[in-house]
């Protein structure tokens, strides 16, 4: 129930290489129980768990770590020896750079640059894989999963400074705060992040049984954005998140003043906290909501009704007009989608016996 739920432009970027390639996605989807009318609505979304069966789908059928999003592909394992040339290094910079290193053996691929500028470190990806127009979202994949990576190597996160892309801002680009947790900017020169250069001193923790557990259960631990605390929206959330999860009928989520008082600040210096992260009281709330009422619809029959009250709305027609404005659906039509599709679980496609 905590994890951010995915809008459907990844879902359909997700596919671009698959569809380079002359690949049938309907099935893909219908792995992932992802209905494939979904993709016609622009606010969609999708679970975690639905892109991330999505994307090992993707990969076994293109038989590309870069899932055909690239000008050349990369053959499975290159990541895993990759990380694990990572492990024997003293510290992360010294790991960063070899990871730089070895991805600069495979002309074609992405071509990578860790640069120390004083007090800051920048990790770009400096061609960008503009050879073909779905090079934009692998070069945005090769940024998380190097962050997620950097994180994971020395068993701390590590917050950025700033993202940066090359190319305009899109028309969900206020999904990349919440992607990459700090301030974003378009039409960059280059796609990077930069981060606190303290960190390149922090020593290597992981082992070689740790990176087996991590690749087991890649991509869903490198795509996702893992949520250490460490921010005040982070902590805003978990207290939406833990009181829906104390299974109350109907949930009550804590107001302004509880939340502060949590956190031993005033209202108005959460609201600015808030702010100066690059969102608000009401959008956190409003995304746990979201993401809580998907997961929900995606994961079985529970009546909308009983969704809803589980979701603290006193009436069914709060919930629907709530639901419209986050996804431009209704629950009831959200759910038909799959059910029709025979993508939810325990449905069945129409012609077929239950």
């Amino acid at each position: 129930m905590g994890r951010r739920t995915i809008t459907v432009h990844h879902v359909r970027a997700a596919l671009g290489g698959a569809l380079r390639l002359g690949i049938d996605t309907v099935p893909l989807l219908q792995t992932a129980r992802i209905p494939p009318l979904l993709l016609a609505d622009d606010r969609a979304r999708v679970t975690p768990e639905q892109f991330t069966s999505l994307v090992k789908a993707l990969h076994r059928a293109t038989r590309d770590e870069f899932l055909g999003l690239g000008p050349t592909p990369s053959r499975n394992g290159t990541f895993a020896m990759m990380c694990s040339a990572c492990l024997g290094c003293r510290d992360l910079g010294a790991a960063l750079e070899r990871g730089v290193r070895f991805y600069g053996l495979f002309p074609g691929g992405p071509d990578l640059a860790l640069e120390r500028r004083g007090a800051e470190a920048v990790f770009t990806v400096r061609n960008d894989l503009r050879g073909y127009a779905e090079g934009r979202f692998l070069a945005e994949c090769v940024v998380i999963v190097w962050h997620r990576l950097a994180s994971w190597l020395i068993g701390r996160r590590i917050a950025l400074r700033w993202a940066e892309f090359a190319f305009p801002a899109p028309p969900y680009a206020g999904e990349y705060g919440l992607l990459f947790g700090c301030p974003v900017r378009f039409g960059a020169r280059r796609t990077g992040a930069g981060f606190d250069a303290h960190w390149l001193a922090a020593p290597v923790v992981r082992d070689e049984a740790g990176l087996a557990e991590l690749l087991r259960r890649a991509p869903a631990d490198l795509l996702s954005r893992r949520e250490y605390g460490t921010t005040v929206a982070e902590q805003v959330r978990r207290a939406f998140v833990t009181a829906l999860r104390e299974g109350r009928r109907p949930a009550r989520l804590p107001e302004v003043a509880e939340v502060a008082a949590r956190l031993a600040m005033s209202p108005a210096t959460l609201r600015r906290r808030l702010q100066e992260e690059g969102t608000s009281y009401r959008l956190l709330r409003d995304g746990v909501l979201r993401d809580a009422a998907i997961s929900g619809l995606a994961a079985g029959r529970e009546p909308i009704a009983e969704l809803a009250a589980r979701l603290g709305f006193s009436e069914d027609t709060a919930f629907h007009r709530a639901f419209r404005r986050w996804t431009g659906t209704t629950p009831g039509a959200y759910r038909l989608l799959g059910a029709e599709s025979g993508e939810w679980p325990g449905t069945v496609r129409r012609g077929q016996q239950s």
